[in-house]
């Protein structure tokens, strides 16, 4: 019987749950239910299949492999923060894509008005706690800031962690760019010891070394965009400038002048910063024009004097690219981007120090400085150039062919054997022709087929069949343990 007739023959109450407030409601009747329409994901994300996720989780056991090797611990944070924790963290531009989440019970009838008007407020660009007071988080860095101000008296400094969590943003999605994407992250606060950028480029050398990729790791300074903003006209235009050359590889230099027109900069103020960007050549070269361009700035002297100690001490390949601008307000010193070789590809990993970060938060004086890896463009790239492992897709490593009762029991002891043995396996869900079961096999790209008939149960063996030659042998089920599934 429906439900909506038989609540029209029997009355009944129904409970509603509305804004945490229990409430008793009897309805006139129970509405009916809308057709069903065709299943869709939001824009920007994804689901991921049985072989994605083996590839993802290859990156990852990669990554937290190396990380846990250099000493780092694990953290996660929730999925949201409040709206306060970050919002004027990120930037003009960051902070517009920020994923804000509405306040529960909006549909109360005693909220409506607050709601209307909160959202009346956030169309004129300000943020309203009636409506909104808590977000999806935007990166890994900003709730890290957080959770270090509030327990900072119980770390032992320097904290050295990695996070690897899902973050959103309500960007615009097109290739590498997803609205929601993990980031695998590594920090240490504490400390104000160039070891620890050494440490983090040995990070990226050997995580991008062991999945095979061959990258480029780039590396700037803020001090030395500090200081050219102080060329033109001070510390207020850094904002400015960073956002603009941050999108240089994207819009070109043209459109970046354009845009430091529009922001209010002189013209001779951006001959200044299009004479910085020009600088190229070896990275002593750059350092070298650099420096003149800048003559004693205190800043710029000390950006430069970092980055010749970094080059000098890094185990990785270092190279200066004074066109990296990390467009994010919280950097402070050395600045990292990494960019994957001969695939067209935005940066697949990102990060830099940031001395000041948990004084947003009440707690000044924890330096700190960290790195990212984008994992989601990490296997883009992988994909396209084939570099996956073969194993990595590998699930069930033997089925064992279903020929019955007696079979199947007999089948199930050794499988329980095996699986002691980390041998991953399975039985045939029924009994049914040999071509089925292959076909089943084959479509998950099991390697090995193990066939216990009537004739292997008197002989105490059984046919074990490598599906990917055909070879066939006859195995006592005393060796079946030893055998190498691989």
């Amino acid at each position: 019987m429906k439900l909506q007739k038989y609540s029209q023959m029997h009355p009944i109450k129904i409970l509603l749950i509305d804004a945490g407030v229990p409430r008793f409601h009897k309805p006139p009747s129970l509405p009916s239910f809308a057709p069903m329409t065709k299943p869709s994901l939001p824009q920007g994300t994804r689901d991921f299949g049985p072989d994605t996720v083996r590839k993802r989780r290859f990156i990852f056991d990669t990554i937290r492999g190396v990380f846990e090797l250099y000493g780092f611990q694990p953290l996660e944070t929730p999925a949201m923060e409040n709206l306060d924790t970050l919002l004027g963290k990120y930037g003009e531009e960051g902070d517009k894509l920020i994923f804000k989440i509405l306040n529960n019970g909006l549909g109360d009838p005693r909220n409506i008005d607050k709601a209307r008007a909160a959202f009346d407020r956030v169309l004129q660009g300000r943020n309203d706690k009636d409506l909104t007071e808590r977000a999806l988080k935007y990166d890994l860095t900003i709730p890290f800031a957080r959770y270090v101000a509030m327990n900072h008296g119980q770390l032992v400094l320097p904290f050295k962690r990695y996070q690897i969590q899902p973050v959103w943003r309500a960007d615009r999605p097109q290739k590498g760019r997803y609205r929601e994407f993990y980031q695998c992250d590594a920090d240490v606060v504490g400390s104000d010891s160039l070891w620890n950028e050494v440490e983090l480029a040995g990070v990226y050398g050997d995580a991008y070394s062991k999945l095979g990729l061959d990258v480029e790791i780039r590396v700037n300074s803020r001090k030395l965009l500090a200081a050219l903003a102080g060329f033109c006209g001070g510390e207020s235009h850094l904002t400015d400038i960073t956002v603009a050359i941050d999108k240089l590889d994207k819009i070109g230099p043209d459109k970046v002048k354009e845009e430091l027109a529009g922001r209010g900069l002189r013209n001779s103020q951006v001959a200044i910063i299009e004479k910085y960007l020009s600088i190229s050549g070896p990275n002593t070269v750059i350092l070298g024009q650099v420096s003149e361009l800048f003559g004693n700035d205190p800043a710029a002297q000390q950006g430069i004097g970092e980055l010749h100690w970094l080059l000098e001490h890094a185990p990785a390949p270092l190279v200066v690219d004074l066109t990296l601008a990390r467009g994010l307000n919280y950097y402070t010193g050395a600045i990292f981007e990494v960019k994957a070789k001969n695939v067209q590809m935005g940066s697949i990993g990102g990060g830099g120090r940031y001395d000041d970060l948990t004084g947003l938060f009440g707690v000044p004086g924890i330096p700190g400085v960290g790195i990212s890896f984008g994992v989601d463009r990490i296997y883009d790239v992988m994909e396209e150039l084939g570099l996956f492992p073969d194993e990595v897709d590998q699930g069930t490593q033997v089925l064992f062919f279903n020929l019955g009762e007696a079979e199947a029991a007999a089948s199930y002891a050794l499988i329980r054997q095996l699986r002691q043995k980390g041998v991953r396996c399975e039985l045939y869900h029924e009994q049914a022709k040999f071509e089925k079961q292959f076909r089943y096999a084959e479509k998950k790209k099991v390697p090995y087929v193990a066939i216990l008939g009537s004739k292997e149960l008197a002989e105490d063996a059984c046919q074990v069949k490598d599906i990917r030659n055909g070879k066939q042998s006859t195995v006592p089920a005393s060796e079946l343990m030893n055998m190498n599934f691989m």
